[in-house]
């Protein structure tokens, strides 16, 4: 590809809206993942309460349910997609400053309503963006732009993660959220000046079809036997590392490392690599097409859970080894992340883009939410090497369904068919 290829592809309007998109739907996600934890622990709540706060991701599980009136209905401003967003955004703008109105201990049944509404403004949110997102990327860019987003997805982190965190040393837990939610600004000011998608013929017309047609159009497209595999393998390609990272801290903890060299290394050898890999993958994928991609990224994110063996059998503090296991891993998640989300994206009908791509997500994100409960008990049961070897197992079936769901060069650009 040129050098002017490349500035077409980086430097346009789609990409900028990318950047948006991403980092306006990781910011609530990562608020609930990493500041209330960190919020609840401060004030004093046990462990176990904590846990049960995991539960709260379950939105993001079951919002395929919903995703049919969102594709189907329009608020009387901005159109079908920009309308959602504005309602989805204004509304977390508003939740997230009352986490700063409530104690923890004695408000702790609040707080859990509280998070609920803001994992489902979330989960909603992530439905139209992700529709948008597909409506306004042609088939050539849909891996660039869906690299672009999951990397400012990951970004957002930073400031829940890193920031918020920061200034709670220094102010209220109120100021906190408050200026936490005033990071939701960026994806209003998206609703407020992008243009809406244009409608597109054969779109639901019915909230019967909007619920009906996504999933008769996905079974009948190439047969029962067809949506099976997609769906499948959309469970299965990110299960493997999923389950590997799923008890990362505990991990290392185990094998020596101390908190503060934990927290310096993990976010720094973590972060960037997968930001990198994002990109790369993106700008590779130009190159590459979808389907070459998700068999080279593939191997690259499998190979990197070895890493993770690797440090089980050598079961000493190496900070050398933490910094390059992690660093590769999180760069194997962020090349395998950008392929995975681009071909689902591929994988949706431009007319029921909300709910089917509801749809996939849902399922990918059932590894995180369900299946990686079962991780402590097997690693109870079986040690930390042989953990990560069957992780490694597991992230095989993913791959081997490549062969039917996305063949070798089956989708390569004409530049890498003559290559």
């Amino acid at each position: 590809m040129t050098g002017e290829s490349w500035r077409d592809a980086l430097f346009n309007r789609r990409m900028l809206i990318c950047v948006f998109t991403g980092f306006s739907s990781g910011m609530p996600l990562y608020l609930l993942i990493n500041l209330l934890p960190a919020w609840l622990r401060s004030e004093g709540v046990d462990l176990k309460t904590i846990g049960f706060f995991a539960l709260i991701q379950l939105p993001y599980t079951w919002k395929f349910l919903w995703s049919p009136l969102l594709d189907r209905f329009a608020l009387p401003l901005l159109g079908r997609r920009r309308g959602w967003m504005l309602a989805t955004q204004v509304a977390l703008l508003a939740a997230i400053p009352l986490f700063g109105l409530l104690h923890p201990q004695r408000d702790i049944w609040s707080i859990v309503a509280l998070s609920t509404a803001v994992a489902l403004f979330s989960a909603s949110q992530d439905i139209v963006l992700d529709a948008f997102r597909r409506e306004i990327l042609p088939d050539a860019e849909l891996g660039l732009g869906t690299s672009i987003h999951v990397n400012a997805y990951r970004i957002s982190s930073l400031v829940p993660g890193a920031l918020a965190l920061i200034l709670a040393d220094r102010m209220p837990w109120s100021g906190v959220y408050a200026i936490t939610a005033l990071f939701m600004l960026p994806g209003i000011g998206l609703a407020l000046f992008a243009r809406e998608p244009a409608l597109v013929e054969g779109r639901p017309l019915t909230l019967r079809e909007a619920v009906v047609e996504p999933f008769h159009e996905f079974v009948t497209r190439n047969g029962t036997r067809a949506a099976l595999t997609v769906l499948a393998f959309i469970f299965l390609y990110k299960l493997g590392d999923s389950m590997a990272t799923a008890l990362a801290t505990p991990f290392y903890l185990d094998m020596g490392f101390t908190k503060t060299e934990i927290g310096l290394v993990a976010k720094n050898a973590g972060l960037w690599p997968s930001v990198g890999g994002g990109l790369l993958g993106g700008l590779w994928m130009v190159k590459l097409g979808i389907n070459r991609a998700l068999w080279l990224f593939g191997v690259v994110q499998v190979v990197s859970i070895l890493g993770y063996a690797w440090l089980a059998w050598l079961h000493r503090p190496d900070l050398w080894t933490l910094g390059w296991v992690i660093g590769f891993e999180a760069l194997g998640v962020g090349l395998g992340t950008a392929a995975f989300t681009a071909f689902i994206a591929r994988a949706t009908d431009p007319r029921y883009t909300a709910t089917q791509f509801a749809l996939f997500t849902s399922l990918a994100a059932v590894p995180r939410t369900v299946v990686n409960a079962s991780t402590g008990w097997m690693v109870e049961n079986t040690g930390w090497l042989v953990f990560f070897l069957l992780c490694t197992l597991l992230a095989l079936p993913g791959m081997a369904l490549l062969l039917h769901v996305a063949p070798w060069g089956a989708d390569a650009p004409k530049s890498a068919e003559k290559a």
